[in-house]
């Protein structure tokens, strides 16, 4: 388990369903402190099911279009202004599965490492084999070990670098992880 009183989790979503089961529970298996899950607009009981295992809920207010970035902020403010002695934060997307001592690993890693202003893995396809898209898609996925100069929306981020740069832009309709790091890196992180 994590120290709960270090590293909130914001997860975002929409009618992910199963998904979004599978991924609340690979989080709670290893970490017991704030889950904050960002809805935008589902349908499908997704609110309902996080409520029931204790995660807190941001609903998105759908007369604005809904972006990742916008989402991914919602929660941060969020996980904030509740928890203000939290010191970082992981982002997650609904539809992905937390690999089991991640969290552990990733806050031992900014602990250790105060220069970096966050920390990513890699994402894996949950069945490779299944067509040649999702073998290609996890291919993809496989990034470089080592420093790098950007990361995907499943990150570890320190909240001081977040706050530093006024978090995700939510401006940008796709690649605001990347605008996110170049702006962090920018503040000497």
């Amino acid at each position: 388990m994590t120290d709960q009183a270090v590293v909130g989790v914001v997860v975002i979503g929409r009618n992910e369903g199963e998904r979004l089961k599978r991924c609340l529970c690979s989080i709670q298996e290893q970490h017991s402190g704030p889950v904050v899950y960002v809805d935008s607009g589902s349908t499908d009981g997704s609110t309902a099911y996080a409520r029931s295992i204790g995660v807190e809920v941001v609903d998105l207010d759908i007369s604005t279009p809904f972006t990742m970035a916008r989402g991914r902020n919602a929660g941060f403010a969020h996980l904030l202004e509740k928890y203000p002695e939290c010191q970082f934060v992981q982002f997650i997307d609904g539809d992905c599965e937390m690999a089991a001592d991640w969290l552990q690993h990733g806050v031992r890693f900014l602990h250790e490492n105060q220069g970096y202003g966050g920390v990513c893995g890699n994402r894996c396809e949950r069945f490779p084999e299944i067509s040649i898209y999702n073998q290609l898609i996890d291919m993809e996925w496989q990034g470089s070990e080592g420093e790098v100069q950007t990361c995907g929306g499943d990150a570890i981020y320190r909240i001081e670098a977040l706050q530093a740069v006024g978090g995700f832009n939510e401006s940008m309709i796709a690649g605001e992880e990347a605008d996110l790091c170049l702006r962090i890196r920018n503040r000497g992180f």
